[in-house]
């Protein structure tokens, strides 16, 4: 650059910026430009003021007439938009303007910025003022300006979606651009339009922009259509939204919370079309139409008219909002025309109103609904069907809901004609089915009473209706709202309302992964869409995109983004230009042609070609031919020389000769070149065909065909030629074409040949044809197709004459099906992409899309309530399919199967039958993929074998042969599997699976898939038909025979005994004989042997519940002789253990047993089947066969052996204790006495056990037994009833009582009264022996009190004896909880507590509520003494291991067990907090609310600072968190259990009252705080909560409890507590696995909460580093590491473990913060152990790659990091002394000093230093340094001095920059190289800004790089002997040093080993009173690491290394 211009320009700088810009010179222009971008790139706050000042600038910038200079503005418009926020955006129509102007048709990289700045509009919310511009840039006249114009509307609706980017406007500018004369802008109009259709759906697009597409458009778009699939979504967000989203992000990361972070789905954004289209005004057509004189007219057939005229007005899609208001009350009258095609018209306007208008239509919809469903009583098929679609409509468009017609539905279902209440409760059931869940929630109410009422309907069909709004509403929203309804029902109804709504919620299920239309994008698409050089033409199928290179970040967002985005900027105008082949031949003159071809033919061969003389032309063709073929460049030039051949001679040439040559330089060319254009052939192809037709030339033509045919493939040359040959009038171009394509065919194949198109034109021309020699050569050509395709091709041709039918048999056989095996003699160079995929299907025959003729009004009259209209349906159904050559495609069929579904369970046999008949032929048609689009209708096809006529099995049995030559067999096993375990099956319908399976299975693929059908076929073995018996038998045997016996036996091992012993018999299995025991082989041989008797013996009565109750029974076909005989040869089967417990998964039959928790139900089939398996599976074979035994003494044989090993066997026993329970559940069932009696002996035995073995029974083991105990417990027979309350009272000491009351509380709601009688009593012994207050026993007097008012006497004397049982424990207070009563109740009352106290009054037991008021002084006065007294013995340590959670009670067992009345505390509450604390220890939820209570008033009043009580409570705080983290699991566990969740308030409430005062939380232990975070978290995780009473509240309230923990609490304890909780939870800790997740799940979502409540902490950690130990932390770290150990890290670090990761970031976090300072902080770390510590590896790591980062000094020369002192090898033993060490200490704070970012805290420590030792002269060592530095310090520690007295914190007190440190350092101050720099060096003053981007460096290295130095084996790590003595000598010097020189300094003692902290008052951990000097109160923690382990040296509290 010459002087003058850098003059000009340093000039140009101090002028303004819009003078700059608009300078008249280029370069200041340019220079401004840059300057401005920099400018704007260094701006981070965008409402900087001088971005509004930039902001009008840029219209004129970016129109710069120099190109490099607007290239340059447009740098410096990007860095502005990317700086700016939203604000900007009033900009944009100018700026945007001007681009569109200027800027859209200048250089690539040009283009590419001004793309780029418009997508950054789009971003800053200007996406109107961006479509606008584009309005106006698509309308240039210059069509390079327009693609890229196109290409960023289609780059902002990728990225941003519809939702930010509407489509609306882009879709009126689209068909301009269809019809735009260049083809470069018609592909990316087609590239934008398929994008528009993957965000809003095909549908829409193609009814907006089909219409105004021309034919050969659609096609193409229809073609690219079908490549659109997948689902859309945005990738990039405007300004807004990113901000928010990195305010929620950080949000998150702060909350411990389970939020739903994962919860929200990729769901595609449906756009409505209405939203899409413009308004129609109907209403000025309408008058002009004559309509108001219309409906006024006597004629019908005028009313008619003009009502239809309305109609077809109103069909608009969207029609603009009016008076509708006259015109509805017209229609309102001639609905009730007496006419009834006017009522028709009238209610289809009606209808098409409401579709247009919407919710404008909504006052007027409100007034015709009662005329419409008035209307509904008219039986005519047209009127109802319009009724129909009318109500349908008014619903979904929004007009109204159901809750604002109710009293509509009302008067409709108490209309006196049955079809208004029937057709008015099916409209309801549709409304209700498409609505949301929310509406129906508010609907429900209002509804369910009305239905219930229609079901007394007399008419069948309203109660049908009924039915269906029933099933609608529970298919919505559950169950739940139509429990308290069904209880009503008889049980039949019941029953039928259960099957309705079961198989509607399968349909539903079935049918849920539909996703909508078009609204969809490939993955393709997905991951490309994140680039911005992606072009809309690359939508387009078989162009590939211009791939940019990957970006790290968002587009828009990065400052460097600019930069990045000028790379490959020619390649984005190159991406624009779409690839496409232009197959139309463009004109060209022949002047044009010699021109450009003239380097390449002579002129005079040229001329000779146009001669008039064919000797002239012939020579001159073949000196062209000659030259052809030596050219070896034919690419370039083959047009135009196919173009010249094309001119002249031409092919109008008549000498045959000259002809010839013509066609073999074509052929040559075309077989020559690497690509043959498609023009060149479209050129030569109508030539050809003539010459085809000629005899003489025929040959030539076919060979130049066939070349054709390889050069651009078959497909295309097929496709033009029908075109041509049926157009042509010589009917040999015709027939010899034909001829020609048969030898195609039969080269080529048909994998490029579109068959439809083919077969069409076989029928439709060449068939047709009225030459012969056209009809043989057609019949040869369809011959041909056969051999390839098979007889499926008969299919399209049975519509032809007979004649031809019997002709092209012929022509089958002479070319029979060869399939696959068939391999094209020919291939095709190029291969042709448009027209490689033939049809779709494997074996390349057309299916037909059908989905369009399964219209909804199909659907919905195949559920017609006429049987007629539903088999015309099914008909119509079969007729589509036959139109579709009975092959069609899965697209529009789900639908029709769910649809169909329903007719197999018509009530017209006739009509399944039908539908059996047409999913067989939709299988078949379909072919492999019906089984996707089936939706599992094959289950419900498979039911139909049920029926008990054989008709209907047979037709079910035909569906599957149909069904399994289209899906193969091993598809259908699963159905087959449920089908044969189906009892409603039936003996017919089994006995025919099997044999039809028999029949198919040796024709499936693997046989090995039909391996399952063994084990239900076993069980059929032992069915009680004997034809189903040698069914199964048969299939076996063929199963048998494919798979072998080993297989077989293998598959069978697992079956029971019995079963088995069967199963190998009949199939003679050795294998399986092999493997058995003695027993079972004599099982095996005595049923060989049955006799007459035996058979007789073996049928079992009624009440042998225990071996036939609804289960196929192993005895069934077994004699009792022989199986008495059995057990008596089974001796040595006794040495066997009893009980197997080897394979035992308590938890999984736990989940498998479903029980109905409280209520007792009779056990199922299933049930007792599953019970039969797990019986033999875990009991010894005699146990298990007497057991199951009909014979009762067999039975009490098996309880004898059960009690003989029961003292023995405790843990097997609990182990299989669910079993035994079933079984004795089973026995309760039963009438036999004698064995009742003997379970009943039994169970307490086994009780005592278990009390023994200290085991409380689950919850499912309590739901199995309890139910049945509590309901038989009013047995007849009065020794079982007493038997069996005892059990009762028993049960206390193995299950808790509060969960115990509830199942007795069902007890007294029993229909049978001695149960009644029986609970109450037991709830009564519970109140005089346990207290009225344990578990809630109070809540179960209401109950007790409602059955004084019973008939029965005796029920009424129970009940006032339990009530008196109460008085006497409470006193006058029982009036408060038996609720409300008569006058007569209460009179009985009164008179039987009257009788109780004088009866307490005889015996001397006092007055009534004495022992409970007792109770309460005790507690006041002696703590928990008493309660300790009595027996009960409550631990308060939460710091031991927690009681399991399965069987945590409310109150131990032991304390329940010995809970007596006087122990519960007064009504009236504690006197004072520690009373109250009291209560809260006894750990009883109810109770300890009233203590809770006292002490939130109390902590309420420590929060004030006037308050005396925080002293106290401070003392006390850690023993109330402790109570109080015990209650937690209890108050939550009592509350699941059906309490209400107060006391779990009272809990949280009462924690975060305690921890909201920072003291109180700070005297927290840490074990406490590790119990307490435990529960908290685990809660937090606990699936049941969000189910409790206000559970969300809870969850919130937790989620805010641990937040304030985290930041009051001692934060070293919650540091070690949080990193200690990373390990994996003992097992015991978590409630029982639900089904859904394993205990690996558990503790990953454990993890991640931890993970969380870290990230928070360490988010705080720089400002908060100086209230931490970080020695306790480092070895919370150091454990945590070890732990691991190296080879579980590295596999960790490869699976991306959060846990350790998180430890890792901590680490790094703190070496960040304290520097190598960090390495004085492992005091607690033994650094000398070997191997070394993982920990010191990292440390060093960190340590590493921080100083390389420029974030710390680095240690020594080679950045040193060695564990030993940097000088040990130093030969000067004084470096080993304190004073060197001292020395290095000060180094490191004058640095400090020296930085101003650390000057503060460096000053601190100085003058925590000069406190701890005034003998240290510290200006001794600053002799170099300048005296402005020496100054500043000895101000600096006397300011420090200042604010220390006044109790301020460095942190918050700035003070002065210091200034530099002489140059040169003093020779006797040499700092250490570990840890600071040379004095000189400059301060690191961009440690801060490089920190954020040092710690993403860091952590993006592979785990492999961290610990790459534990790896390998230097001296740092393996041999570290010689670094770890000298840090071992240096600590003793230092120790020494301490003793002997600074006894004086009196240090104030640190926090103990264990990490609790520092003693308040003053006290020393002695007791001793701690010596206060004149240092005022700091943290120890401010010092650095050495200094602190100085201190810990000197006060002797740890041992010299």
């Amino acid at each position: 650059m010459s002087t003058e211009d850098e003059k000009l320009l340093k000039e140009a700088k101090k002028l303004p910026w819009d003078e700059r810009l608009q300078h008249k010179n280029w370069k200041v222009r340019n220079d401004a430009n840059i300057d401005l971008a920099a400018l704007c790139d260094s701006i981070t706050d965008p409402k900087d003021a001088r971005l509004r000042e930039f902001g009008p600038l840029f219209k004129k910038t970016v129109a710069d007439s120099n190109a490099p200079v607007q290239e340059k503005a447009l740098d410096a418009l990007l860095a502005f938009q990317r700086a700016a926020d939203a604000d900007a955006s009033r900009y944009a129509k100018e700026v945007c303007d001007a681009i569109v102007a200027k800027c859209l048709t200048g250089r690539p990289k040009t283009v590419e910025k001004a793309q780029a700045a418009f997508l950054l509009w789009v971003e800053l919310e200007a996406a109107e003022v961006f479509l606008e511009s584009m309005e106006k840039a698509v309308k240039n006249k210059v069509a390079k300006a327009v693609v890229p114009a196109i290409d960023v509307m289609f780059q902002a609706i990728s990225e941003f979606g519809t939702k930010v980017v509407p489509p609306k406007k882009i879709l009126k500018m689209l068909p301009e651009l269809f019809d735009h004369p260049d083809q470069n802008v018609r592909a990316s109009s087609k590239g934008l339009t398929l994008e528009l259709c993957r965000w809003i759906g095909k549908e829409p697009v193609k009814s907006i922009l089909f219409e105004k597409m021309r034919d050969t458009m659609k096609k193409e778009l229809e073609a690219e259509l079908a490549n659109v699939s997948g689902i859309a979504k945005p990738t990039r967000k405007i300004r807004s939204e990113q901000e928010k989203e990195l305010e929620e992000e950080a949000v998150a990361e702060t909350t411990g919370a389970n939020t739903s972070e994962e919860a929200v789905a990729d769901v595609p954004m449906e756009i409505d079309e209405y939203d899409l289209v413009d308004p129609v005004d109907i209403l000025t057509p309408l008058e002009k139409s004559g309509f108001w004189d219309g409906v006024k007219a006597t004629k019908w057939s005028e009313r008619r008219d003009a009502v239809a005229e309305l109609t077809k007005l109103a069909s608009a899609k969207k029609i603009a909002p009016g008076d509708f208001h006259e015109i509805c009350r017209t229609l309102k009258k001639l609905i009730t025309d007496v006419n009834l095609a006017v009522s028709v018209e009238a209610t289809q306007a009606i209808g098409n109103l409401a579709r247009g208008l919407r919710a404008h239509f909504s006052g007027n919809a409100r007034m015709l609904l009662p005329v419409l469903l008035e209307k509904l009583k008219e039986k005519k098929p047209t009127m109802t069907e319009a009724l129909s679609q009318t109500l349908q409509a008014l619903h979904k468009s929004g007009c109204f809901t159901l809750i604002d017609v109710i009293e509509d539905v009302r008067v409709a279902v108490k209309n006196k004609v049955p079809l208004v209440r029937s057709l008015t409760l099916t409209w309801v059931a549709f409304c209700i089915e498409t609505s949301n869940k929310a509406t129906v929630l508010k609907l429900h109410k209002e509804y369910v009473p009305i239905c219930m009422e229609c079901l007394n309907d007399g008419t069948p069909e309203v109660r049908d209706a009924s039915f269906s709004v029933l099933t609608a509403i529970a298919k919505m929203v559950g169950m739940k709202p139509l429990e308290r309804s069904l209880e009503k029902l008889d049980d039949v109804r019941k029953k039928k309302l259960s099957d309705m709504i079961g198989s509607a919620s399968e349909t539903i299920l079935s049918s849920a992964p539909i996703t909508t239309s078009g609204a969809a994008t490939s993955a393709r698409g997905a991951a490309d869409s994140l680039s911005m050089k992606r072009s809309a033409a690359s939508m387009l199928s078989g162009k590939k995109p211009v791939q940019a290179a990957a970006a790290t970040k968002k587009s828009g967002t990065s400052k460097s983004t600019a930069a990045k985005k000028t790379d490959g900027g020619s390649q984005s105008k190159t991406s624009a230009a779409p690839e496409i082949e232009d197959v139309e031949p463009t004109e060209m003159s022949l002047e044009e042609i010699e021109e450009r071809i003239s380097s390449i033919v002579k002129a005079e061969t040229i001329s000779q070609l146009k001669s008039t003389v064919w000797k002239e032309r012939l020579e001159a063709i073949g000196m062209l031919k000659q030259e052809v073929e030596s050219l070896t460049e034919l690419d370039k030039s083959a047009e135009l020389l196919i173009r010249l051949l094309c001119a002249v001679p031409g092919w109008s040439e008549k000498n045959v000769q000259v002809q010839q040559q013509v066609i073999e330089v074509i052929t040559h060319i075309a077989s020559t070149v690497n690509k043959f254009p498609k023009r060149c052939m479209v050129l030569c192809l109508l030539g050809i065909s003539e010459r085809v037709a000629d005899i003489k030339t025929r040959a030539h033509a076919m060979k130049c065909l066939t070349a054709f045919c390889e050069a651009v493939g078959p497909g295309f040359v097929f496709d033009r030629l029908y075109k041509i040959m049926k157009e042509h009038k010589n009917p040999k171009v015709l027939s010899e074409g034909i001829l020609w394509m048969v030898s195609a065919v039969e080269d080529f194949g048909i994998s490029n040949l579109k068959l439809k198109d083919m077969i069409d034109f076989c029928k439709d021309i060449g068939l047709q044809s009225s030459a012969a020699a056209t009809r043989n050569a057609t019949i040869k050509l369809i011959g041909m197709l056969h051999k390839f395709v098979g007889p499926d091709i008969k299919g399209f041709l049975s519509d032809v004459k007979p004649a031809l039918l019997s002709a092209l048999d012929a022509e089958y056989e002479k070319n029979p099906f060869e399939g696959a095996t068939v391999a094209p003699k020919r291939t095709v160079r190029v291969m042709d992409t448009s027209s490689s995929t033939s049809a779709g299907s494997s074996d390349g025959l057309p299916r037909e899309d059908i989905s369009a003729k399964i219209t909804p009004t199909l659907l919905k009259n195949l559920g017609s309530p006429d049987w007629k209209v539903r088999l015309e349906s099914i008909d119509a159904v079969n007729k589509i399919m036959e139109e579709a050559h009975k092959r069609i495609q899965p697209t529009g069929t789900v639908e029709l199967f769910t649809a169909l579904r329903g007719r197999l369970y018509d009530s017209n046999k006739n009509l399944v039958m039908a539908t059996l008949s047409t999913i067989g032929g939709l299988a078949y048609a379909m072919g492999p993929s019906v089984e996707k689009s089936s939706k599992g209708i094959l289950a419900d096809v498979l039911k139909c074998l049920g029926d008990n006529k054989k008709h209907m099995r047979e037709c079910t049995l035909t569906a599957l042969d149909s069904w399994v030559a289209a899906a193969q067999l091993d598809k259908m096993v699963p159905y087959i599997i449920v089908t044969l375990g189906d009892q409603k099956t039936g003996s017919e319908g089994r006995k025919d699976l099997f044999d039809w399976l028999s029949k198919h299975v040796s024709k499936m693929g693997d046989p090995s898939e039909a391996l399952p059908l063994l084990k239900p076929s076993a069980s059929s073995l032992m069915d009680k038909s004997s034809e189903v018996r040698k069914a199964a038998e048969s299939f076996m045997n063929e199963i048998l025979k494919i798979c072998g016996q080993e297989v077989v036996g293998r598959n069978l091992k697992d079956l029971p005994s019995p079963t088995l012993a069967i199963v190998a018999e009949r199939l003679k299995l050795t294998t399986v004989h092999e493997g058995f025991s003695e027993s079972v082989k004599m099982v095996t041989t005595s049923m060989s042997l049955p006799s007459k008797a035996g058979l007789k013996n073996s049928k079992h009565g009624a009440n042998d519940r225990g071996s036939n109750v609804g289960k196929p029974v192993s005895q069934r076909g077994l004699p009792a002789r022989a199986s008495v005989t059995m057990v008596s040869t089974q001796d040595h089967v006794q040495s066997q253990a009893l009980f197997n417990i080897k394979d035992s998964n308590k938890e999984e039959r736990e989940r498998r047993v479903l029980v109905r928790k409280f209520k007792f139900e009779e056990p199922r089939r299933e049930q007792i089947d599953e019970l039969k398996i797990d019986l033999f599976k875990h009991f010894r074979e005699d146990v298990s066969l007497r057991l199951w035994n009909s014979d009762f003494k067999r039975q009490i044989d098996g309880i004898e052996l059960l009690q003989k090993a029961l003292p023995s066997s405790g843990k097997e026993v609990i182990e299989l204790l669910d079993i035994l329970l079933r079984w004795f559940v089973l026995r309760f069932c039963e009438s036999n006495t004698t064995c009742l009696l003997k379970v009943l002996d039994f169970l307490p035995e086994l009780f005592d056990v278990l009390k023994d073995q200290s085991y409380m029974l689950t919850e499912a083991e309590a739901a199995i037994f309890l139910p049945c105990l509590i309901e038989k417990s009013g047995h007849n027979i009065e020794k079982v009833r007493e038997k069996m309350g005892e059990l009762i009272k028993q049960m206390v000491n193995i299950y808790s009582l509060p969960k115990l009351l509830p199942y007795t509380l069902e007890g007294l709601r029993s229909k049978n009264n001695r149960t009644r009688i029986e609970c109450v009593d037991i709830v009564g012994y519970f109140i005089d022996h346990h207290g009225t207050e344990v578990g809630g026993l109070m809540k179960n007097l209401p109950s007790v009190a409602a059955l004084t008012a019973e008939r029965d006497g005796e029920i009424r004397k129970a009940a006032l004896n339990t009530l008196a049982t109460a008085y006497k424990n409470l006193g006058d207070d029982v009036w408060r909880y038996v609720g409300k009563l008569s006058d007569a109740q209460r009179s009985m009352l009164d008179d039987r507590f009257k009788w109780k106290a004088r009866e307490m009054d005889k015996r001397r037991e006092g007055r009534p509520g004495d022992a409970r008021a007792a109770l309460r002084r005790s507690v006041r006065e002696n703590g928990s003494d008493v309660a300790e007294q009595s027996g009960e013995v409550l631990s308060r340590s939460v710091a031991g291991s927690m009681i399991s959670r399965d069987n945590f009670g409310y109150a131990d067992a032991h304390m329940d067990r010995h809970m007596v009345p006087r122990q519960m505390p007064a009504a009236t509450g504690p006197a004072d907090w520690r009373e109250a604390l009291e209560i809260v220890a006894l750990g009883l939820p109810e109770q300890s609310v009233e203590g809770m209570k006292v002490i939130c008033h109390e902590l309420t009043q420590a929060a004030d600072p006037e308050s005396t009580v925080l002293e106290d409570l401070i003392k006390e705080a850690d023993r109330l968190v402790s109570c109080l983290a015990v209650m937690v699991p209890k108050t939550f566990n009592f509350s699941l259990s059906g309490a209400s969740s107060r006391s779990c308030k009272y809990v949280l409430n009462t924690l975060m009252q305690t921890f909201q005062i920072k003291r109180l939380a700070h005297a927290v232990k840490e074990g406490t705080l590790d119990n307490l975070i435990t529960e908290l978290l685990l809660w937090l995780l606990d699936e049941r909560v969000p189910l409790m009473d206000d559970g969300s509240q809870l969850l919130k309230a937790l989620n805010v409890l641990m937040l304030k923990i985290l930041d009051n609490a001692e934060r070293t304890s919650s540091f070690v507590v949080l990193i200690n909780l990373l390990r994996p939870l003992d097992p015991s800790r978590w409630p029982s696995p639900t089904p859904t997740e394993s205990l690996a799940v558990k503790n990953q979502k454990f993890s991640d909460l931890v993970v969380k409540c870290l990230i928070k902490l360490t988010k705080v950690l720089q400002s908060t580093i100086y209230e931490v130990d970080l020695d306790r932390i480092l070895q919370s770290i150091h454990i945590y590491l070890q732990e691991l150990g190296m080879e579980e890290i590295r596999r960790r670090a490869g699976a991306d473990d959060k846990p350790l990761r998180m430890v890792k970031t901590v680490l790094h976090e703190l070496v960040k913060l304290r520097g190598t300072a960090i390495k004085g902080h492992l005091s607690m770390v033994p650094i000398d152990a070997e191997p070394q510590p993982i920990i010191l590896a990292y440390i060093d790591l960190n340590l590493q790659t921080l100083a390389a980062a420029r974030m710390l000094t680095p240690s020594g020369p080679m950045g040193q990091t060695h564990w030993g002192d940097a000088a040990s090898n130093s030969p000067n033993p004084s470096t080993h002394s304190a004073d060197a060490q001292l020395k290095q200490e000060l180094a490191a704070v004058f640095k400090k000093i020296g930085d101003k970012q650390t000057c503060t805290i460096g000053l601190y420590e100085l003058y925590r230093i000069t406190q701890l030792y005034p003998k240290v002269d510290i200006f001794a060592q600053l002799q170099n340094a300048s005296e402005a530095f020496r100054t500043y310090i000895r101000d600096g520690l006397a300011q420090v001095e200042k604010n220390a007295a006044a109790g301020r914190t460095p942190s918050s007190l700035p003070l002065s920059t210091p200034p530099p440190i002489a140059a040169i350092p003093s020779p006797k101050f040499a700092p250490s190289p570990v840890h600071t720099k040379s004095i000189g060096s400059k301060p690191d003053s961009n440690e801060d800004d490089a920190s954020g981007e040092t710690q993403q460096a860091f952590r993006s290295q592979g785990d492999d790089s961290r610990l790459h130095s534990t790896d390998q084996p230097t001296d740092r790590y393996q041999t570290s002997a010689g670094t770890l003595d000298a840090l071992r000598e240096r600590m003793k010097s230092i120790q020494a040093a301490a003793v002997g020189h600074f006894d004086g300094a009196q240090a104030r003692p640190l926090a103990s080993m264990n990490g609790s902290n520092m003693l308040h008052g003053g006290t020393r951990l002695d007791g001793e009173p701690q010596q206060q000097s004149n240092i005022p109160p700091m943290d120890e923690r401010a010092l650095s690491g050495l200094q602190a382990r100085m201190e810990r040296l000197k006060s002797g509290s740890m041992e010299p290394l």
